[in-house]
């Protein structure tokens, strides 16, 4: 039996290899989305923890300097979180983005594969009648010669 080449393996092996490094940028766009989301995280409870001091200050003392920085430190950690949100929202596109491409190279290899699974079953097939062409020549001969 003939050893099967298929003819667009080269093809394949370059889809295969794209995927992977598809799955790869996913991963670290993946990574950096949650490291983003963290610190996002972490910023909101600084927030929160400022803001429970400013309640606590008020209640205790009517220092207006002392208000007045702690309610500047809050809107200046209020930035802070806007602009997280925004890198937050920003990461969540580009990992959208390689998610689109992983798929198209994920579809492109599965579609090589198939390419190459059929040319298989034909070449298998193609075997199959090659071997039956040689039985019944051999069959022809012997019945022929009086073999049979």
């Amino acid at each position: 039996m003939a050893r099967f080449i298929f003819p667009m393996q080269n093809l394949l092996t370059m889809k295969e290899k794209l995927e992977d490094q598809e799955k790869n940028n996913y991963s670290r766009a993946n990574m950096v989305l949650q490291e983003a989301r963290e610190e996002l995280e972490r910023l909101v409870d600084r927030q929160t923890r400022a803001e429970d001091r400013l309640r606590l200050q008020i209640a205790q003392e009517m220092d207006v300097l002392t208000i007045r920085r702690m309610e500047d430190d809050i809107e200046i950690i209020k930035t802070y979180v806007m602009q997280q949100k925004l890198v937050v929202a920003q990461r969540e596109k580009e990992l959208h983005e390689i998610r689109i491409r992983l798929a198209q190279a994920m579809k492109e290899r599965k579609t090589f594969e198939k390419l190459r699974e059929r040319a298989y079953l034909e070449f298998i097939e193609e075997e199959n009648r090659k071997e039956q062409k040689e039985v019944d020549e051999m069959i022809s001969y012997r019945y022929g010669n009086g073999q049979f």
